[in-house]
């Protein structure tokens, strides 16, 4: 029999999605999966090296895993700077780059070997296309069963002077679309309810293969964002995009949402609105362009909600930058905000910059920032009261037929939380109907007032797909 491993991943959704397909191999060759460090034969964990403050996580985690157990292997971001990692821990046996499956395997059949059995060692279906790296037909899931995320992309193309994920993740490489599809039409064909397309730049899937098609279903499908958000729409789950860039082409999914097939949420990663910090950041645009972008969407679907994060104290702004871009927070009155005091990242373009913000500067421009959003964020929140939104659940509350969701507008984990009274019948993944009945800067309150068949465009196992189905 195989042994046990322990797993710790951190980082993003991506880093989550490279957890997923480690642990589905790991769960094939026989392998069990251990909650504890004591009850495993050794420990895998997946980091982050994005920001600082990530990797002093990441080196925390690992030396936490060495000291509870001992026989550790590093994989993620931060395995593509293996001395940092060796320097800080020489204990640990491996290190390995992010998406590098095949040797976090070879590590770990050195400390258990797997399990020689034909009749319980089953490896998934692996998937290769063109230059881009094997994939295997996941069986794990990281994520609650009525959402998942699908990566349609890995690495990127942009140089931003604050980043580095180029070096940690190479240049985009593009999942053809048949892939794509096949691994959503299998998730919703396991009742996943809600789909979550991530990748570093999403707008820009296919450029790197020329938009090539593939075949699906029995027709040819490019690889291109609009082309595949319109056969992922078709799959009946609720379809959210992450980390979309705004490029001309988005333009053209902003029907889509008007028609309900597109969810009306968009993560735009802004950053600035200053277009001299924008330049030094490396990044396109400034506040006139962005708000012309974001009134353009609105026309064609005025309930469309936008995230964005930016970052603040980035080298050389001033009070005017900072200025700037409070009044294009006021403008713009984006629905869900992340803010971010700049952190140096070793290795980064941005290190050579004059101009450093102390300390105390950045987290008070962070606080104002913050303090201004968050009374957008109420006044939108409160706009809501009284109408009834469509919610997916995600736990239950401490009251009996109390639950906790997120209304369309909301992504897990980073957005706002909608807490329900309900009529003790609804399950975790229910789409529920609830008419807000009050309204907190970042969450809302109400009651539930219908239930939303759920009616998928794919056959469901175990289940009519008719039906509402109960998770």
């Amino acid at each position: 029999m195989a042994g046990k491993v322990g797993f710790v991943s951190l980082g993003c959704p991506k880093a989550l999605v490279d957890s997923e397909q480690i642990l589905s191999r790991l769960r094939a060759e026989g392998y069990e999966t251990s909650p504890t460090y004591a009850g495993a034969d050794l420990v895998v964990v997946n980091t982050c090296g994005f920001i600082t403050p990530a990797v002093e996580e990441s080196l925390s985690a690992i030396g936490e895993a060495l000291a509870e157990n001992g026989k550790v292997i590093v994989t993620g971001c931060l395995g593509a700077r293996p001395e940092v990692i060796k320097q800080a821990h020489p204990q640990v046996l491996e290190v390995t780059g992010p998406g590098e499956i095949d040797k976090v395997l070879q590590a770990v059949h050195q400390i258990a070997p797997p399990n020689a059995n034909p009749f319980t060692r089953l490896i998934p279906p692996q998937v290769t296309r063109g230059d881009a790296p094997p994939r295997y037909a996941g069986t794990v899931k990281l994520t609650p069963r009525h959402y998942a995320y699908l990566k349609i992309a890995e690495g990127c193309n942009h140089k931003c002077s604050f980043c580095i994920i180029p070096q940690l993740r190479g240049l985009q490489t593009s999942r053809d679309a048949a892939d794509i599809l096949y691994e959503a039409t299998r998730l919703v064909g396991t009742r996943t309810k809600e789909l979550l397309v991530i990748s570093q730049d999403t707008s820009a899937y296919g450029i790197d293969i020329h938009h090539r098609e593939s075949d699906y279903a029995g027709k040819k499908v490019r690889a291109h964002l609009v082309d595949l958000v319109n056969e992922l729409s078709e799959l009946g789950a609720w379809l959210r995009l992450h980390y979309v860039y705004p490029y001309p082409h988005v333009r053209q999914l902003i029907p889509l949402m008007a028609e309900g097939k597109l969810l009306p949420y968009l993560d735009v990663p802004l950053q600035h609105a200053s277009p001299k910090i924008l330049r030094a950041m490396r990044r396109p645009g400034g506040a006139e362009s962005h708000l012309q972008t974001i009134q353009e969407w609105r026309s064609i679907a005025p309930d469309l909600a936008i995230r964005s994060t930016f970052i603040v104290g980035f080298p050389g702004e001033t009070e005017e930058d900072f200025s700037l871009l409070l009044d294009f927070i006021s403008q713009a009155r984006l629905d869900r905000v992340g803010c971010f005091t700049y952190s140096e990242v070793e290795g980064a373009a941005a290190n050579a910059l004059g101009g450093r913000i102390p300390e105390e500067l950045k987290e008070e421009r962070k606080a104002r920032f913050m303090e201004l959003q968050s009374r957008i964020s109420l006044e939108k929140n409160r706009a809501k009261v009284g109408k009834v939104l469509e919610v997916i659940v995600d736990n239950y509350g401490e009251l009996p037929g109390s639950v906790i969701g997120r209304s369309q507008y909301d992504a897990p984990g980073i957005d706002g939380l909608v807490y329900a009274n309900t009529d003790g019948t609804v399950k975790i993944g229910d789409i529920i109907r609830v008419r807000i009945s009050a309204a907190e800067t970042y969450d809302l309150h109400g009651e539930m007032v219908g239930t939303v068949a759920w009616k998928p465009g794919v056959p469901v196992m175990g289940a009519m797909a008719s039906e509402t189905i109960r998770l």
